[in-house]
């Protein structure tokens, strides 16, 4: 799928809701709905004073294993033919799910106070991601393009982000800072942690 088609999936996010968009994100991309995210976000946060914990606290983060039961519990309530598995890629194969068509991949990455990873929008050369504190942050995996540049950096991991509303482009990283961010070992979910979306076998959002 073409670059500036895919980043017309991105949205937007106001609070620590990167996980939410991308799993939105991920869903339109494989069944064309597209859900409603400040009433999703709301229910996740409404959910967690009733015991159904979804994120680490309300308007808290949604560790990897959380993402998948959100997911299961979006696809249940919105009727969707998808399922979501929690497994630990190495670069070499998430590089190659850019090019399936029935599945998406989330990608979680972290780092420790003053040490963020550079993330690109485009070919520009500004970091988006200029931060000193220690944090993680979710996206949707999109695209990999060896030859890809953002200024003068090579650039060649492509993702939807949630830093943006539609655009006209992906948002880019440098291989190494990717990979080292990417496998920051985690307690209880590990690296590389990433959460698989794909379609149920033999469905699509035609039969909803």
């Amino acid at each position: 799928m073409p670059e500036t088609k895919l980043a017309k999936l991105q949205t937007l996010q106001i609070g620590n809701d990167c996980a939410v968009h991308s799993m939105a994100a991920a869903i339109e991309l494989l069944t064309d709905v597209k859900l409603d995210l400040q009433e999703t976000i709301d229910e996740v946060n409404r959910l967690w004073w009733r015991g159904r914990f979804y994120r680490l606290a309300p308007k808290s983060g949604i560790t990897p294993p959380m993402q998948v039961r959100l997911l299961r519990f979006l696809a249940k309530k919105h009727h969707l033919p998808l399922k979501a598995k929690l497994v630990h890629l190495n670069p070499e194969v998430l590089r190659a799910t850019a090019q399936a068509e029935d599945i998406a991949s989330l990608v979680t990455i972290y780092w420790w106070y003053g040490n963020s990873p550079a993330i690109y929008y485009k070919d520009l050369p500004k970091n988006y991601n200029a931060v000193q504190a220690a944090s993680g942050h979710t996206m949707l995996f999109a695209a990999y393009d060896p030859e890809h540049f953002s200024g003068t950096t090579r650039t060649p991991w492509g993702f939807i982000n949630s830093w943006v509303n539609a655009g006209t482009g992906l948002f880019w990283m440098e291989d190494r800072q990717f990979r080292q961010a990417w496998a920051i070992p985690i307690p209880r979910w590990g690296n590389h942690a990433t959460v698989i979306i794909s379609l149920e076998q033999g469905k699509n959002s035609e039969t909803l």
